[in-house]
């Protein structure tokens, strides 16, 4: 194995001359940093301030045919903090107050190296211990010291004195683990965690060498053994097997506006609908639920709606001041769907609603099937769809799953988090503001929209699961 003797630290204007089993080889600055190798610091910025965590963040290149061996940061000349193999670093490391002569350094493998230094100074923590420089995070979701399913949604706002600005934001899981990372003055994503309590950090960092962080502890809940949302956490409440219960009150929509036809029967001639309960086969369990959509009118559709919390509540659940809803944040709609007929249907819509203090948030998804194959999502503003450009292919003859979450955010906005169907997830992350509404509770939608033909077709659901927290 060849062996290379190297000198770590080259001093900028001179020459380092090594001699390794009986060769020579000559290293000037010039060499080291533009012909050998060179490191590019992305953060933090030399001369800068920072607070006690500083994040550094580099890449190394070479002209060496083997590439980079390794990377590392030098708190004081001799003392290596840090390293990893590769091209790239990013960590994180913890200093107390005062000035470091740092550098970043690389050994590529074909002998060579090279390093840029990075000077800071560390300011001593503020009295809350979360600014730097004036440089502040806003958390707004998730709640700290809250319990969150494994998927959670991470919002993010940072606010600075920096004439430059905030270059960037990122979230920390651990210690030292740095698990998302964007470019601005937000940050708005969703990370999957494993059950368990996490000390998380979102940290923000400006363009003058300051950086502000925002700690969020929270509890990620084991698996549910039982239905529904087997990621909700353990105070979260399963109404299991829907496709069973009462409560399915049916409604015709016609076109131009699909306002609920009042004067229309569901024996058509306009539109025909009907369900019917416990049928064996096909079925999961034994008892699925029939739904089928007919009729004159084109493009019209059949809606399905349950009300399970709060007014007209099928399940026992009046909540007439509402302090169960009002508590609630969090859905998971959980379906399983059969049609022996898919080609003929426009679309099939899945909506999970809540009325609450005066606000109605209403999420709806649609799945586009001779419309395009795509989800929509519903603009409760604009009561318009959104297409999202997911895809959406169910199958014929076979049993389709579907997941859907949903959040309403802490500062009252409705969250599109994610759409599962056949074990593909997607996530959406996507916002809208509520309307205005007298109602109060909790519903969910089913809904067949007809074709250019308005063909009939039928669609059953079963292992039909709603969890809230």
């Amino acid at each position: 194995m060849r062996k290379f003797c190297l000198a770590i630290f080259v001093l900028l204007v001179a020459a380092v001359l090594t001699n390794c089993g009986g060769g020579a080889t000559k290293l000037t600055a010039d060499a080291t940093a533009n012909k050998t190798a060179a490191v590019q610091v992305s953060s933090p910025s030399n001369n800068a301030t920072v607070n006690t965590s500083v994040t550094y963040t580099a890449t190394a290149t070479t002209t060496c045919a083997q590439g980079i061996a390794k990377m590392g940061v030098y708190t004081t000349p001799g003392t290596l903090a840090y390293s990893t193999n590769g091209a790239s670093l990013n960590t994180t490391l913890t200093l107390s107050p005062g000035t470091y002569q740092t550098q970043v350094t690389e050994w590529d493998n074909c002998g060579g190296t090279a390093f840029t230094p990075v000077n800071i100074t560390v300011a001593a923590a503020s009295a809350s211990g979360n600014s730097t420089a004036g440089t502040t995070v806003e958390v707004s979701a998730p709640v700290n010291n809250s319990a969150v399913a494994s998927q959670v949604q991470f919002v993010a706002t940072s606010t600075t004195s920096c004439p430059a600005g905030i270059g960037s934001m990122g979230i920390y899981t651990g210690d030292n683990k740095l698990a998302y990372q964007t470019n601005g003055s937000s940050l708005n994503t969703t990370l999957n965690f494993d059950p368990g309590t996490y000390n998380t950090t979102v940290q923000a960092w400006d363009n003058c060498g300051g950086s502000g962080t925002s700690p969020v502890m929270i509890t990620v809940a084991a698996a549910s053994a039982s239905g529904g949302d087997s990621s909700a956490p353990s105070g979260a409440t399963t109404i299991s097997d829907l496709q069973k219960s009462d409560g399915w009150t049916p409604y015709v929509l016609l076109p131009p506006s699909y306002a609920i036809c009042s004067s229309c029967s569901v024996n058509g001639p306009q539109t025909t609908l009907s369900s019917q309960q416990g049928v064996s086969s096909p079925s999961l369990t034994g008892a699925s639920m029939k739904f089928t959509v007919g009729g004159q009118t084109q493009y019209s559709d059949g809606l399905w709606n349950n009300h399970l919390v709060g007014d007209f509540s099928s399940h026992g659940k009046p909540d007439p001041d509402q302090s169960l809803s009002r508590n609630v944040h969090n859905f998971t709609y959980d379906v399983y769907f059969y049609t022996d007929n898919l080609g003929v249907s426009q679309a099939l819509e899945f909506d999970i609603n809540q009325f609450v203090d005066g606000k109605s948030y209403i999420w709806g998804h649609e799945c586009r099937i001779v419309g395009g194959n795509e989800w929509d999502i519903w603009d409760n503003q604009a009561q318009a769809w959104h297409p999202t450009g997911i895809p959406c292919n169910p199958q014929n003859n076979t049993w389709n799953h579907l997941t859907i979450q949903a959040q309403r955010t802490s500062d009252n906005h409705l969250l599109f988090q994610s759409i599962t169907l056949n074990g593909k997830t997607s996530t959406l992350n996507y916002y809208e503001s509520p309307t205005s509404t007298g109602w109060k509770g909790i519903t969910i939608n089913y809904q067949q929209d007809g074709n250019s033909q308005q063909q009939q077709y039928s669609v059953w659901l079963d292992k039909v699961n709603f969890t809230y927290w």
